[in-house]
């Protein structure tokens, strides 16, 4: 028991110590709303963050980073969003004269996440960075040594861990209501017929970049502790799509005390759901990581009904009270990082051909 206190204190998941107090006079906690910049204008902010800023309660959009120039009149017509407001990649630094913007969040390739995340920094700025944190263990520290030197607070956006049932998850792991976890078993995908830079190597494609971190982070804090150990193997049924990358990966976390974690990721086939096996019982989610809807039940009957917000205005609502009431970020770069060390693990394990290593 006391192995998960330490893991969650740890790890951040229920705000606990991860960054200390920042000084009073940078003035974030006087406003109402944080102003957000999104990095970036591809899918995700388009149809996920953008409409969900429009219900947040502690921050708002009002500025964009773009290297797509013909999408600015569209977003400044449906966001309101003023000409001072609208950046581009190469002079994203100037943002730091900007007081309407108070948070940059990091849209982008994996590969671009530490740049824009050191830039963001860099500009006085605190910084949201999408999953997975970055390409690299190197980069990640990098990323939480910029935002420690510029005082700044930075959080990764692992949506579920805002999320109501994946936080019973949480609490669960700390609690064991149906005796001690034997074993978990998460798989996420979905068929890609045209993945974009998700087939290319050095923009951080591949399945385990992208989908991976979602049975890997969820492992994780299911079960409450660190994984000691992990095997892997890679594979493709796509190789002119997937030729550079990974399209599926089955990987194996091995945690303290015998528990296990078997999980999969694919780019070819759909799969949303987390399996938690007990001394004396069981719990599912199924879907765990989608938008909308994640729902589950226990093996006594009880039903997890979905949370009925949306994840992403939730996340974002929790980490603009992060700032405005200089609290810890409920996920820190630290918890990124953790995610980033052990995918690096699965990689080189997959290479070689599915040897076990340590972490």
């Amino acid at each position: 028991m006391e192995h998960r206190r330490t893991f969650i204190k740890k790890s951040g998941l229920f705000l606990a110590a991860g960054f200390l107090p920042f000084p009073n006079f940078l003035g974030f906690s006087k406003k109402d709303k944080l102003g957000v910049a999104l990095v970036g204008l591809g899918g995700y902010s388009t149809h996920q963050l953008a409409p969900a800023l429009q219900e947040t309660e502690y921050c708002e959009l009002r500025g964009i980073v773009t290297g797509s120039p013909e999408k600015i009149p569209q977003w400044q017509e449906k966001y309101g969003i003023p000409d001072a407001n609208v950046y581009n990649y190469e002079n994203i630094h100037q943002i730091a004269n900007n007081n309407d913007i108070d948070v940059i969040y990091i849209v982008l390739p994996n590969s671009m996440h530490a740049e824009y995340t050191i830039k963001a920094a860099n500009a006085g700025k605190h910084v949201w960075c999408e999953k997975p944190m970055a390409m690299n263990a190197e980069e990640c520290r990098q990323m939480i040594e910029a935002c420690e030197k510029n005082r700044v607070k930075l959080a990764i956006g692992y949506r579920l861990q805002h999320e109501k049932n994946n936080r019973i998850m949480m609490k669960w792991a700390e609690t064991t209501p149906y005796g001690p976890i034997q074993e978990v078993k998460a798989a996420a995908g979905f068929y890609s017929n045209n993945p974009g830079w998700r087939a290319v190597e050095k923009m951080g494609g591949g399945a385990m970049y992208d989908m991976g971190v979602y049975p890997l982070n969820t492992s994780r804090y299911t079960v409450g502790r660190e994984p000691i150990a992990v095997s892997a193997k890679s594979s493709t049924s796509r190789p002119d799509v997937f030729g550079e990358v990974d399209e599926t990966m089955d990987f194996t976390l091995e945690f303290p005390e015998g528990v296990i974690a078997n999980c999969r990721t694919s780019f070819g086939e759909g799969m949303n759901n987390l399996e938690v096996t007990c001394s004396d019982g069981s719990y599912y989610l199924q879907p765990f990581q989608t938008y909308s809807g994640v729902k589950g039940g226990t093996s006594d009957g009880k039903i997890l009904e979905p949370f009925g917000k949306n994840q992403q205005a939730v996340q974002m609502d929790d980490d603009a009270l992060s700032i405005l009431n200089n609290k810890p970020m409920m996920v820190p770069g630290e918890e990124g990082l953790k995610d980033i060390i052990v995918l690096e693990k699965i990689y080189e394990s997959a290479a070689k051909n599915g040897q076990k290593l340590k972490i």
